[in-house]
């Protein structure tokens, strides 16, 4: 996959966006958290692929791009979803790189 130059945030996000539906639809609770969400996507060898690419856009400063994906990438394609929303910070979740949040699976629209 060639992504053309651009801000490597909107590179992170392209190479994301067509993971995180898919990996939605496969999580069997109604809420989950962005923890959760990230190792749900590493059990899939396609979006674990694609989490690794986005993480390569800052190849200097693993923690950054850790922060930049975890804490802003993510939460914006889950809510860019429809699938799901936010529920609430989950202050009792581990990770470093961001606060994570509670996510509640929403019915689709017809």
């Amino acid at each position: 996959m060639s992504i053309p130059k651009m801000d490597p945030i909107l590179q992170a996000t392209d190479v994301l966006r067509g993971h995180i539906a898919p990996i939605i639809e496969r999580i069997n609770v109604d809420e989950f958290t962005t923890v959760e969400f990230i190792e749900a996507l590493q059990q899939d060898d396609a979006a674990r692929h694609a989490f690794e690419l986005a993480l390569s856009r800052w190849p200097r400063n693993d923690d950054l791009a850790r922060m930049i994906v975890h804490g802003q990438i993510i939460p914006e394609l889950l809510r860019e979803s429809g699938l799901v929303e936010w529920s609430g910070f989950a202050y009792d979740q581990e990770d470093p790189y961001a606060i994570p949040a509670w996510w509640r699976r929403i019915a689709a629209e017809p």
